[in-house]
Order: structure tokens, then sequence, then C-alpha cells
């Protein structure tokens, strides 16, 4: 799928994951386990917005901490500028000065080679206004902004990591177009796409891990994003949030946590470790349960990505719908009763 036909099938609702914007927190918490392998390198941010996105934001602020060759940062047509504007991290009143007015069915680039200030320290938000409210620093796309886009993927091609907060809908396609590319990337996702089928392989094979931050994260929504019970909430400016509890960092960039082994302290015990109903292999409820002297096949939860060493453990693959593709072996049962999704993993001897 390539042309304007694209955001026809992608449409980007507030009521899903598709308009959840990033912290400046989460993305500096994250980024500081990774300061080296950024040094001198193109960084592409192919998701955002260059006036409200807070990667595109990060990567200023630290354009000579991190040495950086060149920022891109790319954004898609119709992004709801003007209903975050109030609590985006730079003042959007200045950057609008001496721009052509916002057109909802272009996307824009934002390119940097260099910026004002010192080698090896942060670029203040004054001069990051500054930069951004120069005419023609920010640029109309002939297209919409898709990262999937011929236009869009000249950009990728020319990165050394790309660093974003895909929608989450499309997150395997932008995953398989880093990969056709041989690219770096560290991503932020939703954990249920360890295992998809685009995606689990390279899990399996130490090509691709997950980053530090595995869990809760919180992001902000648009304006007319719908009022829920649970995580959701509205701050003192106004501003509305919603929280995902399984969120997480996937990248393929090395980094100290992949070969820090996980400490157990359990035994195997038939009684305690039941098998599958229709493999051979045990159940585990959680990570802290594996024990440290069973040798056959053990299904764990999808949390163990997170501790995963590859050279502790191996995975044989997954248990989700047995189903969706080849290395889905079967449907999680224990006495007769369906389990949430397994990865698969067996000790190596060490």
């Amino acid at each position: 799928m390539s042309g304007n036909s694209i955001l026809n099938s992608a449409k980007y609702s507030s009521n899903n994951t598709d308009e959840w914007y990033t912290t400046y927190e989460t993305i500096e918490e994250e980024m500081k386990h990774y300061t080296k392998q950024f040094y001198g390198k193109i960084v592409l941010c192919n998701c955002d917005d260059p006036y409200e996105s807070n990667f595109c934001y990060y990567f200023m602020k630290n354009f000579n901490k991190l040495q950086l060759k060149k920022l891109i940062c790319t954004s898609y047509a119709g992004s709801k500028i003007d209903q975050i504007k109030n609590n985006c991290q730079i003042t959007l009143d200045m950057c609008f000065n001496g721009m052509e007015a916002i057109s909802n069915n272009h996307g824009y680039v934002l390119i940097i080679s260099k910026m004002p200030g010192i080698i090896g320290e942060e670029v203040d938000d004054a001069t990051i206004k500054k930069i951004l409210s120069k005419k023609g620093i920010v640029k109309k796309l002939k297209g919409n902004g898709d990262f999937r886009t011929d236009e869009c993927i000249k950009y990728l091609k020319q990165c050394d990591i790309c660093c974003t907060n895909p929608p989450f809908s499309l997150f395997a396609e932008l995953f398989s177009l880093l990969v056709k590319y041989n690219k770096q990337f560290l991503l932020i996702g939703n954990q249920n796409a360890i295992t998809y089928k685009e995606i689990f392989p390279y899990i399996k094979e130490n090509k691709v891990w997950v980053g530090y931050r595995f869990g809760d994260m919180a992001f902000r929504v648009p304006a007319d994003s719908e009022p829920r019970n649970t995580r959701f909430w509205i701050d003192e400016s106004g501003q509305k949030w919603r929280s995902l509890g399984n969120a997480m960092w996937l990248t393929n960039i090395d980094i100290e946590r992949r070969y820090q082994k996980l400490e157990l302290t359990r035994h195997y015990d038939p009684e305690i470790y039941p098998k599958f109903d229709n493999f051979d292999g045990i159940n585990i409820k959680r990570v802290a349960d594996i024990p440290i002297d069973y040798d056959g096949i053990m299904g764990v939860p999808i949390t163990y990505i997170k501790y995963h060493n590859g050279s502790q453990f191996e995975i044989i693959g997954e248990a989700n719908h047995g189903s969706d593709n080849e290395f889905d072996l079967f449907k999680p049962k224990v006495n007769g009763k369906e389990l949430f999704k397994r990865i698969l993993i067996r000790r190596k001897d060490n």
C-alpha cells in the first residue's frame, strides 16, 4: 500500500492508542541507558509532529549532548496540535511565527543538522523556540506524512536509529520496515506485540529485545478523548491523560540489561508445576517461580521477556492460539482451563 490511499485504511481515532502522546520524562528515563549508542548518529522520529512531539523536543534539547549528526522528525496529516499546544513542552505560539498555515492534508518535516550551544551540554528552551520559529525550518511534505509512503521511507533510509511511539495499530508495519532497511530502533509499543508473527521470530533469535521500562506508562491524549472509569484522569491544567499497564520499549540496540542473569530459588516439584493438557511442558504462573532444576520446556508469562538472558534460557516458541505463526505451538490449557498466552523457554546447560 502506498501513496494517497494509506490513511483511508488507517483512521486514527482518539478513542484508541493511536493518538497517545509520550511524556518527556518517559523518553528521558529510557534514553539515559543508550547515551553512547546515540553519539554521532542520524536520528529519525517518523511519527512525530515537530511542534508537539516530546521525542522531537528531547532530541533537539539533547542534540549537542548526544553529538547527533542529524535529527529528522516527520508528522502525520491532521495532527491535533491545537488541542495539545497548552501542555506541550515548547510554547507553540512563538513557533508559528512566520510559518505557513497548518494544513490538515499534509504532513510536515523538521530536519536539523546543527544546534546552537556547547557540545556536550543541553540546548535551552529559548534556543529551541527560536529555531522552531524560523521560517522554513519546518517544511510541508508532499504527502500525508505516513511513514509507509515513499516520501517518508527516503528519510528512513537516511537514519541510523529510529526512535518514536508509533500508532499501536501500525507497530508491526513500522517494525517490518525498520528490519527491511536494517535500521536500529527504540520504539514504544504494547507488550502484546511481542507475540506478533512479524516480531516474535526476532525475539526468539535474540535479535530484538525489550528495553528498561516494561509496564505502566502515562500518555497525554487529545481533548476529545472520552472519559473512562480506570486509567484516565484530567490534570489541573485541563490536560487529559490515559495510562497503559502493559506498555514497553522494544529495541535492537545493545544494552546491559540483556546480560543480567535471572536469580532463581525455586526447585521443581510435579505437584506444584502441572503440565499443560496438550503439550509436554509445565506451566509457570510467575517469573519468580521458574525452577532452577527443570530441563524441559516451561510456559512462562509474557512478562518473562523483561528478564530474558539468551545465555541462560532458550526461547522455544509461544503458546497463544496455536495458529498465529509457525512458533505458536498450542493453545495453553491446564486441567481444562484456558490460560493467557505463554512464552515457551528451556534452560540452557551452563
